[in-house]
């Protein structure tokens, strides 16, 4: 390929999940709110977050307590291990999970050198990092 295909951005993650209120529930924290939903034959619901990003919660998760594959098991397996959400205080973010009794699964970690993240699971055992780019000065 000579050319490689125009992206202008991400338009959403799509998140399975076993339990649509606890799912929204857990992601209002993230301040991300359900705008549609469930719709499809999968079903889908759509949260959006103030800074314009979307997740669609797709609920077809059978299993309320199954492990991550891609995470949990000493297989690994290919696929999305995380996705990054970018975070102006992880420091912040940690005590204010840690004050609704939702643990860290990760972190505070330093990611390069200009960078810092924390890592949190949702009730479904996905795995999302809030991301605090440093100052460069």
């Amino acid at each position: 390929m000579t050319h490689p295909i125009p992206i202008t951005g991400l338009a959403h993650v799509g998140i399975r999940v076993h339990d649509l209120e606890r799912s929204v529930r857990f992601y209002a924290l993230l301040g991300f709110e359900k705008t549609l939903g469930p719709i499809g034959p999968e079903p889908v619901a759509i949260l959006l977050h103030p800074s314009g990003v979307e997740l669609n919660l797709v609920l077809n998760a059978t299993d309320a307590a199954a492990p991550n594959v891609l995470m949990d098991g000493p297989e690994k397996h290919p696929g999305i291990t995380h996705f990054a959400l970018a975070c102006p205080d992880v420091l912040a973010a940690k005590a204010a999970l840690e004050a609704v009794g939702i643990p860290l699964s990760g972190g505070p970690v330093r990611l390069g050198p200009h960078a810092t993240g924390i890592f949190v699971r949702d009730p479904d055992r996905n795995v999302i990092e809030l991301h605090q780019r440093d100052s460069l000065g």
